[in-house]
């Protein structure tokens, strides 16, 4: 079964390993050999070999742990996609005419909550922006958004008064990881003005936290519109 050639792509070794894996030569919670092996094995890079493992466990077919290896999974475990959308392209997307408002922004030692919520440091600075998209006249979403300044020192740059923070940071900074919570919230006076719904009103909300190389870089709320709907793709 071992591949010889030099040629081996990343797309061979996946294809093997699945195949493998199908036919119950590797059992669930079997532990695969490491890269460096793997790499003899295919005559080829450890390079490739992780990246084709790195997309098997994308996939859910493989868990990765850092010193632990890599194992089979006893199913396989679809994973959702999740991109960070660009409220204007959602709006215009809708057929709808993007128009953005600035509410505040200020800088500030960040408050208790939030430094306990990112691991902040007790003196540490963040941008607090909140900000309103619409869609033509109608309200769309309300934005609460913090941005860490040493992660981002740039921000102090940006001017928000035209440019919304979604826009810039997706532009701008680059994210390893996202934390993505939904939930449903009641409108309280401000935001019932905001999104003109009544006052204790269920409003379908997302949380979004997101860090590069392990330091957060924001945390932010995004409070929808009635009628907002949210698709994923498995």
């Amino acid at each position: 079964m071992t591949q010889t050639s030099d040629t081996t792509s990343y797309k061979d070794i996946k294809q093997t390993v699945l195949r493998r894996i199908r036919s119950g030569e590797l059992q669930p919670d079997a532990l695969l050999p490491n890269e460096q092996e793997l790499a003899v094995e295919f005559s080829c890079t450890r390079t490739t070999v992780n990246r084709a493992l790195r997309e098997l466990a994308d996939e859910g077919f493989l868990e990765r742990r850092r010193k632990a290896g890599t194992r089979v999974l006893s199913a396989p475990q679809r994973q959702a996609r999740f991109t960070i959308p660009l409220v204007r392209d959602e709006i215009e997307a809708a057929g709808g005419t993007y128009r953005y408002a600035l509410v505040s922004c200020e800088t500030q030692i960040a408050p208790d909550w939030l430094a306990a919520r990112l691991a902040l440091r007790a003196d540490q600075s963040v941008m607090h922006v909140r900000c309103m998209h619409f869609s033509g006249n109608s309200p769309f979403q309300f934005e609460d958004r913090w941005i860490v300044i040493d992660s981002v020192p740039q921000v102090t740059q940006a001017d928000f008064s035209s440019v919304g923070p979604n826009d810039w940071l997706v532009q701008t900074v680059p994210f390893t990881n996202v934390e993505l919570t939904f939930l449903a919230s009641r409108a309280d006076t401000t935001l019932a003005g905001f999104l003109d719904v009544p006052e204790g009103e269920p409003v379908f909300t997302a949380e979004r936290i997101t860090w590069l190389q392990g330091q957060p870089v924001t945390f932010a709320k995004m409070y929808f519109a009635a009628g907002y709907r949210m698709t994923t793709e498995f």
